[in-house]
């Protein structure tokens, strides 16, 4: 299913090809979605505050990656996670697997409870207005972010759940 990355001398892969190769066959690892759930997202959504966007452990070139930020459902409080996205015309469109792990992701329950979300790409913060995508939506959806991320699929044949989530512009940008 999926190759070691090569290491770019014998091939004349580029070592920007390497680089996403590379975390293309780490993503596949059980213990890449253990550092990634309980560490790594953690820290990625940090460097990615801090650098505004600029940087991020698996952002560009490998992933296109967003901040977004919902109400805790239960707490009121806000939480924000670092997600891959893809754009379709104004709409992003995001989803969850949580690496494949037994504990469910709460920001897709948040999702379900209120609607309303921020957005972070960059510099750029907006308001959203989430929606689960419909079965149409996910046909047309996941063969475009398994090309961005192939290891969803591995995530969720391990976890057996997936949320998918359209994310709609409810006002105009603000610089963050």
């Amino acid at each position: 299913m999926f190759t070691q990355p090569d290491s770019g001398l014998r091939s004349g892969v580029g070592l920007m090809q390497t680089y996403v190769n590379f975390w293309r066959w780490i993503g596949h690892k059980r213990w890449f979605a253990v550092a990634m759930r309980y560490v790594l997202s953690k820290v990625d959504r940090e460097i990615y505050r801090l650098s505004g966007g600029r940087l991020a452990l698996t952002g560009p070139p490998v992933l296109p990656i967003l901040l977004l930020t919902t109400t805790g459902r239960k707490t009121g409080k806000e939480r924000t996670v670092p997600l891959t996205y893809l754009r379709d015309a104004k709409k992003l469109v995001v989803t969850s697997e949580n690496f494949g792990l037994e504990r469910k992701a709460g920001w897709p329950k948040n999702l379900l409870a209120n609607p309303e979300a921020t957005v972070q790409i960059g510099r750029q913060t907006s308001r959203y207005l989430s929606r689960p995508a419909s079965e149409g939506e996910i046909s047309r959806y996941w063969p475009r972010l398994l090309e961005i991320w192939p290891a969803l699929q591995t995530y969720m044949e391990r976890g057996g759940e997936r949320f998918v989530f359209v994310l709609e512009p409810a006002t105009q940008s603000q610089e963050a």
